[in-house]
Formats: structure tokens, C-alpha cells, sequence
């Protein structure tokens, strides 16, 4: 652990208590009340210590994990959720989908689906400066993504720390099948357009996540270190969304198609089964 890890000022009772609010919420299917009656709005060491709970209850449970998503990257997304920082949460295996498959729907709690890059990578990031030339010579390829954004807390009502608390507001996730080295296309540059049942209804472009897609990861190289879990070599980092997110519906398609990088697809059953 790095010594200069920021201690939380809520109790550690109660930081049990609001992992046990959510994990009963991901148990039952049914969203609970917001946690920051027991952590507080933004303290963002307690936030992080109910998700490092949960994450340690779903690795003794068989999960595995692999890899981090970054939320609240666009300005869009953090007008929405009425925040002004990034999030970041863990990926699990079983949060995987592969291009075109069908997502059970009620699988993810009230899910918006975002577009975002996804880069997998080649190197640790644990040693060192953590900066852009590092980041970039780190990251094996990019892959367009769709992020199945899910919450656990009832209606979206959501502080700070109530989404970090709750995994930031992860479900799922989908990759395309296209993967490119950062000499092969400039993330910045990548203008995205999602579209839902064949209609568009988000646009953005990688100058929307924190101004750059791989900024992102530098800032999350950073922080995850911070907390005491550097991101490894082989993982996924969902970089963050490059436009608004959006509700999904039983039955919806959801595309999202990122310019050269390719395109990518999910679909949700009709009916709801499997909460998550």
C-alpha cells in the first residue's frame, strides 16, 4: 500500500454497513437507498473502502477480476449524475461480452449503456512516473466499447460517493473485434456516434474524456496506485464515455460506431433475468 493513501473519516462500521446495503441490493435485484447516510456525500477514501469490500467479497465468491473502468470522464456524464471528478471501478470476468451478444436483460440494474475506448494492456503500471509517454508505451491496443453502466441505488440518485461506494456505477461491458496500436489511430481524434434500436441518441468524440482518452489512464495509472492496486499488464481499462449515456430497454440494440476504430453491438433480451 502506498503510505500516502487518504484514510476515511467514516467508521468502519459504516463503511460494513453501506457494503452490505449494496450488496443486498445486488443479491435481491431490487435497488437500495443511497449509502451516503452512512459515508457522506464526497468522502472519497470511505467510498472507495465500501468498493474495495465488495470487490473482496466477489474475489473469495470466484470472481476474477480484470480490470478498472473510468466513470464521470465527459463533462456531459458529469452534468447528468451532478459530479465534477472522475470514478473509477472494477471490472469482473463474468462483466464480459463479446460483439453482438445478447445481454440478459435485469442482468444490470437500470442500465444506460455509453461509448467509450476500451485499451488493453501490454505493461504493468505500477513503477515509475505514471506519465503520458509511460501510459501510452504501456497500452497494448484500443478497442471501441460499449459500457452497460448499472446502479444499485434506487432512481440513479446518486452522490460521489454513492457510485464509487457502488463499484462506479459498473454492469457490463462489450468489446468490438478491431484492435489498434496508438500508431495506428489517435484516441483524441475518434469522433463516436451510439445509436439505440437504430436511432441515434449520443454523440461525442475522444476530446470529451478528460479531454483525452489516455489522459484518463494516466490519471487512473495514478490514482489506482495510490489506493494500493496498480493496474497489471493484460488488463482492461475502459477509458471512460465519449458522449452522454442513455437508458436501454428490454429488447433494445445498442451500436455504437467510433471512427477508425470500428464499431461494436449489444443487444438485451426481452426478458428480465439475472440481476446484478
Amino acid at each position: 500500500m502506498n503510505d500516502s493513501k487518504p484514510l476515511a473519516t467514516a467508521s468502519p462500521s459504516d463503511i460494513v454497513a453501506a457494503a452490505e446495503r449494496i450488496a443486498g441490493a445486488l443479491a435481491s435485484g431490487v435497488p437500495c437507498a443511497p449509502v451516503r447516510d452512512l459515508i457522506g456525500r464526497d468522502d472519497l477514501a470511505a467510498a472507495y473502502a465500501v468498493q474495495a469490500v465488495l470487490t473482496e467479497r466477489r474475489i473469495a465468491a470466484g470472481a476474477r477480476v480484470v480490470g478498472r473502468k473510468i466513470g464521470l470522464t465527459s463533462e456531459a456524464v458529469q452534468r447528468q449524475l451532478g459530479v465534477d471528478q472522475p470514478d473509477f471501478g472494477v471490472l469482473f470476468d463474468d462483466m464480459a461480452y463479446a460483439d453482438d451478444d445478447t445481454v440478459p436483460f435485469g442482468r444490470v440494474l437500470q442500465p444506460r449503456a455509453e461509448a467509450e475506448i476500451a485499451f488493453v494492456l501490454g505493461a504493468d503500471l505500477a513503477d515509475g512516473p505514471l506519465d503520458r509517454e509511460q501510459v501510452r508505451a504501456a497500452i497494448a491496443y484500443g478497442v471501441p466499447a460499449l459500457e452497460i453502466c448499472g446502479s444499485r441505488i434506487a432512481g440513479w440518485d446518486i452522490s460521489f460517493a454513492d457510485t464509487v461506494a457502488d463499484n462506479a456505477s459498473a454492469g457490463a461491458y462489450v468489446l468490438g473485434e478491431e484492435r489498434l496500436k496508438l500508431d495506428e489511430f489517435d484516441p483524441v481524434d475518434v469522433a463516436m456516434s451510439m445509436s439505440i434500436n437504430g436511432e441515434e441518441v449520443s454523440t461525442g468524440s475522444g476530446a470529451a474524456c478528460l479531454g483525452d482518452p489516455v489522459e484518463a489512464v494516466v490519471w487512473l495509472a495514478r490514482t489506482a496506485r495510490e489506493l494500493g492496486e496498480p493496474l497489471r499488464a493484460g488488463q482492461v481499462v475502459l477509458s471512460g464515455a465519449l458522449g452522454p449515456m442513455r437508458p436501454a430497454a428490454a429488447g433494445d440494440t445498442v451500436t455504437a460506431t467510433l471512427s477508425g476504430l470500428g464499431a461494436v453491438t449489444v443487444r438485451f433480451s426481452e426478458g428480465a433475468e439475472g440481476a446484478a
